[in-house]
């Protein structure tokens, strides 16, 4: 949940500081004084783009900060919000707490941080998605499109896992459609690289090159081109390390001969240093006659002739054909091999291969129109639920004849449409990315009347109660988290007004509720009345928790302007009592 919000020169507020608690809390104050600037700034927290001019006239920048906790949720919800917190580095704070912050500068990029860490405005909104629900009335105009309709009854539905299996499918389709497709309006095309991949590939296959044979081609070159001045250099030193094999002479004088007199010396005596020397003598003779065994290695597979040359020179013509056609040298000839071929792999333009591929779209479309049948059966299902419930708690916001309905059917293909999905049932719908079907809310105040679509059936004030009473049938599924309406009872008051003050203490007792309200029937059920009003100069507006006799004071001027007048305070007073006498 939300325990504090910190707000610096954001619209009317200069500093201010709010604290929250579990259960309902109200904010209320004259119009102008900035209570809408909460709700603003919870949705900077959101994630939300940031509007320079939003920023207080005078101020650099705008900055907004959260706290939340977490122990009201469940297992799994903490879980997924540690995973966040650890993607992004961000820590908790020593109680506990997370604090999320966002500045907005009047000149530059807005600023998100997490635990600490800064971290992009997306990463932010994820983060606090999953604690915050926001209503305003804006909210109120998007719930009459088609896709927040359709979102609300999914969500009641838990219809996540069906609409992923359905995406999933519908993607494969259209990638299979797309694929056949291409293929046979590229046949001759797909054809003609598929000869000339074949035929690449069978001239590199020929020659056969090995990775980096063309680098050893050239060193192997390079020594044969000087292979009489390496076979003389190779000799003179062998000869030197242990003498000429056709000289008996000579090995009396070699390097080997005298070193194996040196530590014959040496080994003689019985002076313990110099018998030390004897075995580094040793060692050396170990080398040399190392060295004078590579020479010899290296003597006998010099060629003889300069026949070796040749063929070297030759087969690397051969490299040189291909590196010219498919690369810079051979590794990137035999990885432009690899990638030809699994490229060759793709162009099955043959009948065998068409009909395969055709046999699959024909596949996916049976599996994806039985995905479709699926989800469309949930939603439907789900939907008569939807509508009794939403309609039971309309008959509590003081609207008793009230009908709300939810009508799904298919979205039904074009007689011209090619990605037409034919459904089970034989109907042609368009598969959307959402499924094939159309969701509708339907409403009329009263019972005899036609049901008309929301949009159309609804007034300002009857459209906030279906919000309201929408959410609060959708929020069984979301305990613990913090729910922000702004504003939802407008266009409302009198008996409907106290009844949704109850609907949302209601609401309370399994979320944290904050409510922007002008409504004094609906401020009296707060647990936490929190009152934003102008203090000090150039407007500047503060917030400040009420209670006792202030609370009274401030549901009388909202009654009637009357904060400070005897009869004022009574009727107030007389609003608390019943409704904190009230079984919710």
């Amino acid at each position: 949940m939300l325990t504090e919000i910190r707000i610096e020169s954001l619209g009317a507020i200069s500093a201010a500081v709010g604290e929250f608690d579990r259960g309902l809390t109200v904010l209320t104050g004259e119009t102008g004084t900035g209570k809408t600037m909460v709700v603003t700034g919870l949705h900077l927290l959101g994630g939300a783009r940031a509007d320079a001019t939003r920023v207080r006239s005078g101020a650099d920048r705008a900055v907004v900060e959260g706290r939340f906790t977490t122990t009201d949720l469940d297992d799994a919800a903490v879980a997924q919000l540690d995973g966040m917190l650890d993607a992004s580095g961000a820590e908790r704070d020593e109680d506990g707490s997370v604090i999320a912050l966002r500045s907005v500068s009047r000149d530059g990029p807005s600023r998100a941080y997490l635990g600490g860490r800064s971290v992009p405005a997306k990463s932010l909104g994820d983060f606090t998605t999953e604690l915050l629900t926001l209503h305003g009335q804006n909210d109120q105009l998007r719930l009459m499109r088609p896709e927040e309709q359709r979102g609300a009854l999914d969500r009641f539905a838990k219809a996540a896992p069906a609409l992923e299996r359905y995406r999933k499918l519908r993607d494969a389709w259209l990638t299979a459609r797309h694929d056949l497709s291409d293929r046979r309006n590229r046949m001759r095309e797909l054809a003609l690289e598929s000869d000339r991949l074949t035929f690449a590939l069978n001239e590199i296959d020929t020659v056969d090159p090995q990775p980096g044979e063309d680098d050893a081609l050239v060193a192997d070159i390079v020594r044969l081109s000087e292979l009489d001045t390496l076979r003389e250099a190779a000799f003179t030193a062998h000869a030197a390390l242990s003498g000429a094999p056709d000289d008996a002479d000579a090995s009396a004088h070699s390097a080997a001969d005298s070193l194996g007199r040196a530590r014959a010396a040496l080994e003689s005596t019985d002076d313990p240093k110099l018998r030390a020397l004897a075995g580094q003598v040793g060692e050396a003779l170990t080398v040399v006659a190392d060295a004078a065994g590579e020479l010899t290695g290296f003597l006998d597979e010099l060629p003889v002739d300069a026949s070796a040359l040749e063929a070297k020179l030759a087969r690397q013509a051969e490299l040189r054909t291909l590196t010219r056609k498919y690369a810079a040298d051979v590794d990137g000839v035999l990885q432009w091999a690899r990638e030809s071929r699994d490229r060759l792999a793709q162009l099955d333009v043959s009948e065998e291969g068409l009909t395969a591929l055709a046999a699959r779209v024909d596949e996916l479309a049976r599996e994806l129109a039985q995905a479709a049948a699926d989800l469309s059966g949930i939603r439907r299902k789900a939907a008569k639920r939807l509508a009794k419930e939403v309609t039971a708690e309309l008959s509590g916001l003081a609207m008793a004849d009230a009908q709300f309905g939810i009508d799904v059917s298919i979205d039904a293909a074009d007689q011209d449409d090619p990605a037409a999905l034919a459904l089970p049932t034989g109907e042609r719908a368009r598969a959307g990315a959402d499924g094939v079907d159309q969701v509708e809310f339907g409403f009329a105040a009263h019972r005899g009347m036609d049901q008309l679509p929301l949009a159309k059936s609804a007034s300002g004030g009857e459209l906030s109660r279906v919000m309201l009473a929408l959410e609060v049938v959708l929020s069984a599924s979301a305990a613990g988290t913090t729910m922000v309406f702004d504003e939802v009872d407008a266009g409302v008051g009198g008996r409907a007004a106290v009844q949704i003050g109850r609907r949302l203490a209601r609401l309370a007792r399994t979320h944290q509720v904050i409510v922007v309200t002008h409504l004094p029937q609906v401020a009296a059920y707060a647990d936490v009345h929190l009152v934003v009003h102008s203090a000090g100069p150039k407007g500047t507006s503060v917030v400040r928790r009420v209670t006792g006799d202030e609370r009274v004071a401030e549901l009388a001027r909202m009654m009637a302007g009357l904060g400070e007048s005897d009869s004022g305070r009574a009727h107030a007073r007389e609003l608390l009592d019943a409704a904190q006498r009230d079984e919710i």
